[in-house]
């Protein structure tokens, strides 16, 4: 897209080398005094994560298989099926504080000052039966995400007993096949809530609120109304985008174009739990 630097998502920000037992040592007291007495852990990451595949068991499973994350943008074969990513997930700066009332604050954003790129490639997302009969679905194939992310913080707060997320990021470039449905989707974009009005003026997104779509995520326990049991509580107060589809096809023929213009969610609480 003219102006825009393409690059991609964000999921696997959360991720952080692992070190072997044999290397590490007890630290002695004074050892000790001068670790609890920094300001806090920076890490510099940079990382490719693929996963052969993800199954979600309840009786019979849903499941999705090959699966890449990492930067640049999503690779494709001859015919056009997703083979994974470009590049590595990198750039990447994270800040890891505990503050005087005892919150947990984790700030994620780029070396550079630059977005971060992210690209998430994923083969096919099925569902599948264990009794016998070999029934499955083919919900999707051919999933390919490039995008990037502006902001991630992330806070756990003593006070509320809640997890805080506030993120801003887009997808510039969102290609998948809904193969139950007989329908493709092409060149989805999610943007900032400006988007469509920057572009109009000046051909190109300007600001943070024409490039990015900002949210706010809380978590935390909640109650059931239904049952009046524990469960989990997700609440988004306001989330807003413009959203773009160049192409809606079926039969592998476009049947044309989507736009809309400040997509705003708002005062959105949902409570999570089994059954």
């Amino acid at each position: 897209m003219k102006g825009l630097k393409k690059i991609a998502l964000a999921t696997a920000i959360a991720a952080a080398p692992f070190a072997a037992n044999a290397g590490m040592k007890a630290l002695d007291d004074v050892a000790m005094g001068n670790v609890t007495g920094q300001a806090g852990v920076t890490i510099e990451l940079e990382t490719k994560v693929d996963i052969g595949e993800f199954r979600y068991i309840d009786e019979g499973y849903l499941s999705v298989t090959n699966i890449s994350l990492g930067g640049g943008t999503v690779q494709r074969d001859a015919n056009g099926n997703v083979t994974g990513v470009s590049g590595l997930l990198d750039d990447l700066l994270i800040n890891i504080d505990i503050e005087a009332d005892g919150d947990a604050v984790i700030d994620v954003h780029s070396i550079s000052g630059q977005p971060i790129d992210y690209a998430m490639a994923i083969g096919s997302v099925s569902l599948n039966s264990v009794d016998g009969s070999g029934d499955s679905t083919l919900l999707a194939t051919n999933i390919g995400i490039e995008g990037q992310l502006g902001q991630l913080n992330i806070r756990v707060d003593t006070a509320t007993d809640t997890l805080i997320t506030n993120v801003g990021f887009n997808v510039t470039q969102m290609d998948m096949d809904i193969d139950f449905l007989g329908v493709n989707v092409r060149g989805m974009r999610v943007m900032g809530a400006n988007f469509f009005e920057e572009v109009a003026a000046s051909g190109q997104p300007t600001t943070a609120a024409g490039l990015f779509a900002f949210a706010t995520i809380t978590m935390g326990k909640a109650t059931s109304v239904a049952t009046g049991n524990e469960a989990l509580g997700i609440s988004i107060p306001n989330f807003a985008a413009d959203i773009a589809i160049d192409a809606i096809e079926i039969g592998g023929a476009s049947i044309g174009s989507i736009q809309m213009d400040n997509l705003v969610v708002s005062n959105t609480n949902m409570v999570i739990y089994g059954h």
